[in-house]
């Protein structure tokens, strides 16, 4: 058995070897990616420079923009820069910063998504208790706890995944580095020791989700009983695409970690792998945050010039 320490890289075969393919997937992924970048850091800096925006709800979709930022920029860089130059190569400690990174860029926005649906549960149901709450010092340690988190689930995973022995082919049919890619072309018999860390994450992943379902079920029942038909259109508009964003975001995730993988080709697994790594970052500065109209008015300050002499 070769051991794990002659593997020097591993070959990302995530797309075909057509160079038509090749330059329709680098110019797709160019364009999401610059999608995801323009919209993350206008967020971040609007969010920064806006006083009026000094609040925990910006506080958290700042730090959801920097998650978006760090969760895209693990793959999407690396895929484009392999297609234009026509090399599938990644190193071997390359792969394990990119199975670190993605975890725990992936880990932490599910947690603080979780955050925010708490916040969004505690300012719509029980407002005049929402600046006791939610202060500055709980919304600095939740952030906090969700980076720490975060870490931890990508620490556990990155030492499981490669503590294994690889030593038949290093081919990963992904786009990137994927834990479930990596652990069908390992030749180790006892896999036990990476399938445990996967399912506490994934009862762990279905925690927040169960959480972030009651929490949007009670701020729908109160939601109902607003008066004004106008004010229940309102909280919809922003309660369900924020919904869509999750579900879009664990389902592919739990797809990808729960569904039986080969060490061969496979399009839907790359495509599911598309959907939680480079979709909700490309569409969340769009849905949680572009839409707003206090983030529209601070966007229109910002390229007028006026937003830093508030």
């Amino acid at each position: 058995m070769t051991n794990l320490t002659v593997v020097t890289e591993f070959i990302l075969m995530g797309f075909s070897t057509n160079p038509n393919m090749h330059i329709l997937h680098s110019v797709l992924f160019l364009l999401i990616y610059l999608c995801a970048l323009v919209g993350n850091v206008l967020i971040i800096i609007i969010t920064t420079l806006d006083h009026h925006l000094h609040t925990p709800m910006y506080f958290f979709l700042k730090n959801l923009s920097f998650l978006d930022l760090c969760l895209i920029s693990v793959t999407a860089p690396k895929s484009v820069a392999n297609s234009l130059i026509n090399s599938n190569s990644i190193s071997f400690l390359g792969c394990i910063s990119q199975v670190f990174l993605l975890l725990c860029s992936a880990s932490a926005e599910l947690l603080l998504l979780t955050v925010m649906s708490f916040d969004r549960y505690v300012a719509i149901c029980h407002p005049l208790h929402y600046e006791v709450i939610m202060s500055r010092s709980m919304c600095v340690q939740t952030a906090a706890v969700s980076w720490l988190y975060g870490g931890l689930i990508a620490a556990m995973h990155t030492a499981c995944t490669f503590s294994l022995s690889y030593c038949g082919s290093n081919l990963v049919y992904q786009f990137f580095c994927d834990i479930p890619q990596l652990l069908a072309i390992s030749c180790s018999e006892n896999l036990i020791r990476e399938i445990v860390p996967i399912f506490i994450n994934v009862v762990l992943d279905f925690c927040c989700f169960m959480f972030i379902i009651i929490t949007y079920v009670c701020i729908f029942s109160t939601v109902q009983k607003i008066p004004s038909r106008e004010g229940q259109s309102k909280a919809y508009s922003t309660c369900f695409p924020h919904l869509v964003v999750v579900v879009l975001f664990l389902s592919a995730g739990f797809i990808a970690y729960l569904n039986p993988t080969s060490g061969s080709p496979s399009l839907s697994n790359i495509i599911i792998s598309v959907f939680y790594t480079m979709m909700p970052p490309a569409l969340n500065p769009m849905i949680y945050s572009l839409r707003n109209k206090a983030m529209k008015l601070a966007l229109q300050m910002l390229v007028r010039g006026n937003l830093t002499k508030k």
